[in-house]
């Protein structure tokens, strides 16, 4: 995982949910605020310990995950 310096994995934080800079806020919750149509402006005053470079952050590493590859297995019997 290259490059996703303000995502941090903590067994102790969240349960080892994807976080944003080892803080209880986890990239989940700031996707569901985007998706929900709340603006970075609008998630950073709600939240104004996060910084607009840690919501980009988020959006990426889901974009990440999200990069799927379909490998064909062959016909599906019937």
């Amino acid at each position: 995982m290259l490059g996703f310096d303000r995502i941090t994995f903590d067994p102790n934080v969240m349960g080892g949910r994807a976080c944003i800079r080892g803080m209880r806020v986890t990239v989940s919750l700031i996707i569901n605020l985007v998706a929900n149509g709340m603006t970075v402006e609008q998630i950073i005053e709600d939240y104004p310990y996060l910084e607009p470079d840690d919501v980009r952050q988020a959006l990426q590493y889901a974009a990440w995950l999200a990069e799927e590859s379909v490998y064909s297995l062959g016909p599906v019997p019937a």
